[in-house]
């Protein structure tokens, strides 16, 4: 667990030598990286999005690609194609961009839905098929993918099967005048993204990860994950609420966010910091909630507020010792 923070200390800081004043968008994307997930960054132009992707790829010492999505880009531009080899008289196939470890997918709703869905097997099941063979993607497999929500002219919206695939989402927004004053002063010059050295590579992710799997979920959290979730199944302002995958993917968000704290078990506290980027972009508003300007996050917020945290020891940061000793003593 120290290799872990301490690995992911370099990474981070890192990736906020070109995101600057951004430290929780940076650290939802690398417990989205440790959860073995998938990153939609959505935000209007100009803020970072693709410049966030494209750091976190090249902290990491591995493979990396990247695709521009538009309206002419076709599903076999992505996973490959099979050509017909005239000296053995054989196919053989060629690997598209999606054969990397980081791919970083910028404007993704520029492209057709047919294209879209290409990427669908790749997220879920991280193989691709191609003339009814299979090939499998290395690990680790992560999808960074950026959308402008805001001129929508030519796109085409995710739909919930693509989005659902996305353990988390998130708005970097608008910096504040000090941290925008620090870019000036350090990015006016030169590009902070060329200077940009590795500090981990894919085994040491691969490692990573295995651990973030071994963190404790009690009983009592993983009552209360499902619980959460299915809260959103009931709520009258929604029209579709979150999925049981979204449920797989939020005990994972939970237990990297626990390593991430330094810890080897999850208290609600975790589930809480990301309820939000894991729920919200899943969850589909009926026309009145969006007449009455009602928010996913918001729905989400409340619903943290309203569901019973389970009882015991390690409720707040206070009484965290006390939980770990009473989770050792269970185990």
């Amino acid at each position: 667990m120290p290799e872990l923070h301490a690995t992911a200390s370099r990474i981070a800081a890192n990736v906020e030598r070109v995101l600057v004043g951004k430290p929780e968008v940076v650290r939802i994307a690398l417990v989205t990286l440790l959860a073995e997930g998938h990153l939609l960054v959505e935000d209007v132009p100009g803020v970072g999005k693709t410049s966030l992707a494209k750091a976190l790829a090249r902290s990491i010492d591995c493979s990396v690609s990247r695709i521009q999505f538009t309206p002419d880009l076709l599903p076999s531009d992505i996973t490959g194609v099979s050509i017909f080899n005239r000296q053995n008289s054989e196919f053989e196939f060629r690997p598209g961009p999606v054969f990397a470890n980081i791919v970083v997918g910028d404007e993704i709703n520029r492209a057709s839905p047919k294209t879209q869905s290409a990427l669908l097997e790749c997220m879920e099941e991280h193989q691709v098929t191609v003339d009814g063979r299979s090939y499998t993607l290395d690990s680790p497999f992560m999808v960074i993918a950026t959308q402008n929500p805001v001129e929508m002219e030519g796109t085409y919206a995710l739909p919930e099967a693509q989005r659902d695939r996305f353990t988390a989402r998130v708005s970097i927004g608008y910096p504040d005048p000090q941290a925008e004053l620090a870019m000036v002063d350090e990015h006016a010059g030169h590009d902070p993204m060329a200077d940009l050295k590795p500090v981990s590579d894919a085994e040491r992710v691969r490692q990573l990860v295995a651990t973030v799997r071994e963190v404790h979920l009690s009983p009592e959290i993983r009552r209360y994950t499902v619980e959460l979730v299915s809260a959103t199944r009931r709520l009258p302002e929604l029209r579709l609420g979150a999925s049981p995958r979204s449920t797989l993917h939020l005990v994972r968000a939970a237990r990297a966010q626990a390593a991430l704290s330094g810890r080897e078990f999850v208290v609600p506290d975790d589930v809480h910091a990301v309820a939000v980027p894991v729920l919200a972009h899943r969850l589909v508003l009926t026309a009145e909630a969006q007449a009455a300007r009602r928010s996913p996050a918001d729905l989400v917020r409340g619903l943290v507020q309203r569901v019973p945290v389970p009882q015991g020891p390690g409720n707040s940061q206070g009484q965290s010792q006390q939980w770990h000793a009473g989770l050792r003593g269970a185990r």
